[in-house]
């Protein structure tokens, strides 16, 4: 699970040690005494007298439509109705955001504990939602009630750690983003810093074939583009499977929010309401950075440079639970170091490197709300102008016929001249965050002549075609990620589309063509064909040979050249990935240009053997590959190859898949089984009366006994998207409960 806010740095350097060790010594002994103690009798009657005013309806699919007489009451109950569905992700989420995980997992969870702690301060959290406006802070009342209110009627679930919720914790995890930016800060690094472990440093990495591109793709077509004349809105979020649920929210203060919501959070991330949709993929804008620290000790303190100056290093204690091997918590303590910039998160070069990001919690939630209530693109854009979000582009439609390209919104203004994709000199000022861009001053596209926008984790100057935004216009930080396989296939998919409609949208973002094969296999060929004859790799691989040679780059069950593609890139993938970092080029360059012919033949020769070895055959269907299973509620998934599995024919985005499914082997099995891609995906049509259709991974619900623990998985695999019921009218006939929450 990933968190996004952040505590600031620029605050944390003017802090001082002995009250902030005071106050932490203060909460933990609040927090201590808060997760123990059990509700009134006083707080149970106005929990259930506030439930009796929500009304929670179940779909045939297993989907909650939650309505309360307030926008909080809402919140109550679709708090409720997520800890129904699966209270263990609701929970894991703010152990790992309040930096409690170790609380539960173990000592070996107290380096994510700490780096989480390096940015999220309790106290200052609990501070800000005490000057939060009260619009605000009743929500966050509502969604700290409808939890304890699920706790406190199901005494059969056990919370591993979190017992009471309390409304600030909120402000901990107030943005959704799978990529969050906190994980950009390296664990083994942080642990030989302030573990003192410089041998953390040479544990091995998880190998690169089982890293898969996270990200998502977003497409708006303007009614010109639509048989119908309406806008739609593809939403395509690639993250690791069950991360968020479906729901619908709504309210008698105008609220009515449908989409995904990532779990234990109380807004709908990636979604629409009855004008407007929106569709977040992550950005590949720069906007966390580090800065080499030069450290000087004198006088027995720690100071850095800071211009013709030295400044103070601030240190505060973060002291940290653990659960011990016999049960009992421990806990461990650590000074940590601060300066301007943000913390020390490790060293390098005999210098401290600290970190900045985004630190704007209460911004971040505030925004993270409102945009669900905004009614066109002009109130959308007026809610962005909080500019806390700074991990995500969005992709914009409304019933207006209004499409829209934004970028984050927090994005720092910085001296060009410097190359922030590595540390830069934090003793010189010129390299200083200099306030942020304003939202025009970024990347961003309205109405494009073109009638199509997308992104697809590229970089925005392919958002339109010809009509995007120009690179030569802006700082080179706005992009680091260039240009990918999945925006190539979007932009020949979209260009000259015409009488698009919600079916044949569909079809566009499940379209079978690999454009990534499409470059590398002649490649491939051709070094094949340069072989001489007497080379053992030209009589071995003739057979494997002629069967890409006659593919036509288009993924299926029934695919075989799928197949051998797919182990083939994967084996060269972890060598280019390797290369990558060292040459500094991309992983697709380095297959084409730089790995050279013996090693892409030897590559084709190691991936025939692998499938020889665990099929019988380098000659094998996709589909008995390439599979989805779900076997328990986990967070971690077990697979096993003797269990009940379900074919897919897609494969991984990094080939230029648009439906994408990130799979591969796991200990003990031969098969390869997906945990990440194509999760939520819907398609909106903003008609006189909005409509849409969606897919869930799996199901909606986490427990394995419920009916709709799997019940989605078939349509999943196939692109069948089902008809979300957004109109109360449209449950009629398929509703299957209606309740209160504690029912």
């Amino acid at each position: 699970m990933r968190t996004y806010t952040s505590k600031s740095p620029c605050l944390q350097a003017h802090r001082r040690y002995l009250p902030r060790l005071l106050l932490a010594t203060a909460l933990l002994a609040y927090g201590l005494v808060a997760t123990a103690q059990t509700a009134s009798p006083a707080d149970h009657a106005r929990w259930r007298r506030r439930a009796q005013t929500i009304t929670i309806t179940r779909d045939d699919w297993g989907i909650a439509h939650v309505h309360g007489k307030t926008d909080a009451d809402a919140v109550f109950g679709m708090a409720y109705a997520q800890a129904e569905d699966d209270f263990n992700r609701v929970e894991t989420n703010y152990l790992v955001s309040l930096g409690r995980l170790a609380e539960a997992e173990g000592e070996s969870a107290i380096w994510q504990d700490l780096r989480q702690r390096l940015f999220v301060d309790p106290v200052e959290l609990q501070a800000l939602y005490a000057k939060s406006p009260a619009w605000l802070q009743a929500l966050m009342n509502g969604w700290a009630d409808g939890l304890n209110w699920y706790l406190a009627t199901h005494p059969d679930v056990h919370p591993r750690v979190i017992k009471h919720f309390e409304p600030w914790m909120a402000l901990s995890f107030s943005e959704g983003s799978i990529g969050g930016d906190i994980e950009r800060v390296s664990l083994k690094q942080l642990e030989a810093f302030y573990g003192r472990n410089p041998a953390a440093l040479a544990r091995a990495d998880t190998p690169a074939s089982w890293v898969e591109p996270t990200g998502s793709n977003g497409f708006a077509i303007a009614p010109k583009l639509t048989t119908d004349g309406h806008a739609l809105l593809w939403i395509n979020p690639h993250t690791s499977f069950f991360f968020r649920s479906e729901l619908q929210m709504t309210s008698d203060e105008g609220l009515d929010a449908y989409g995904a919501v990532t779990w234990g959070q109380f807004f709908v991330y990636q979604g629409f309401n009855h004008h407007i949709g929106w569709m977040h993929t992550s950005t590949g804008a720069d906007v966390v950075d580090e800065f080499a620290e030069t450290i000087v000790h004198q006088g027995g303190q720690l100071f850095y440079r800071y211009g013709k100056e030295l400044r103070p290093v601030t240190t505060r204690a973060i002291r940290l639970s653990y659960r011990a091997k016999d049960g009992t918590l421990a806990s461990r303590s650590f000074d940590a170091h601060f300066t301007h910039h943000g913390p020390i998160v490790r060293a390098a070069d005999g210098r401290w490197i600290a970190v900045a990001m985004m630190n704007k919690p209460l911004q971040a939630l505030e925004q993270s709300w409102l945009r669900t209530k905004a009614s066109d693109y002009a109130s959308y854009l007026k809610v962005a102008e909080l500019k806390a979000n700074s991990s995500n582009n969005t992709i914009f439609a409304d019933d207006k016929g209004e499409i829209a390209y934004m970028h984050p919104q927090f994005i720092p203004r910085r001296d060009n001249r410097f190359d922030y994709t590595k540390p830069v000199d934090g003793s010189n000022p010129a390299t200083d965050w200099q306030g942020l861009h304003a939202l025009d001053e970024a990347p961003h596209l309205l109405n494009p002549p073109n009638g199509w926008i997308m992104n697809t984790n590229n970089w925005p100057y392919s958002a339109a075609g010809a009509f995007s935004p120009k690179q030569a216009d802006y700082p080179r930080y706005m992009d680091s990620f260039g240009e990918n396989p999945r925006g190539i296939h979007a932009t020949r998919l979209l260009t000259g589309a015409h009488d698009v409609t919600m079916a044949s949208l569909i079809t566009k973002a499940f379209d079978s063509y690999l454009p990534a094969f499409a470059r590398q296999l002649p490649i491939l060929i051709a070094d094949y064909d340069a072989l001489p004859a007497s080379d053992p790799l030209k009589s071995r691989l003739k057979g494997q040979i002629a069967l890409l040679r006659d593919w036509d780059y288009r993924w299926g069950i029934a695919s075989m050249p799928t197949t051998l593609a797919v182990f083939w890139g994967d084996t060269l993938w972890d060598q280019a990935s390797k290369a990558d970092t060292a040459e500094g080029l991309s992983i697709y360059d380095y297959i084409a240009d730089k790995a050279g012919a013996n090693v892409r033949l030897q590559a084709l020769a190691e991936a025939s053997d692998r499938l020889t070895k665990d099929f019988g055959s380098w000659g094998v269907p996709w589909g008995e590959v390439n599979r989805f299973q779900r076997n328990d509620g986990a967070i971690v998934q077990k697979f096993d190859d003797a269990r009940p599995s379900i074919p897919v024919p897609f494969v991984s985005s990094r080939w230029g898949s648009l439906a994408s499914f990130g799979a591969h082997r796991w200990p003990g099995t031969k098969k390869y089984y997906g945990t990440s891609g194509n999760s939520f995906v819907a398609v909106v049509e903003f008609g006189p009366k909005v409509s849409a259709r969606a897919i869930t991974a799996g199901g909606e619900s986490g427990h394995p006994g419920s009916k709709h623990f799997n019940d989605e998985a078939e349509r999943y695999t196939t692109g069948n998207l089902r008809t979300v019921y957004f109109w109360p009218e449209q449950l009629k006939g398929h509703t299957e409960r209606v309740y209160h929450p504690g029912e």
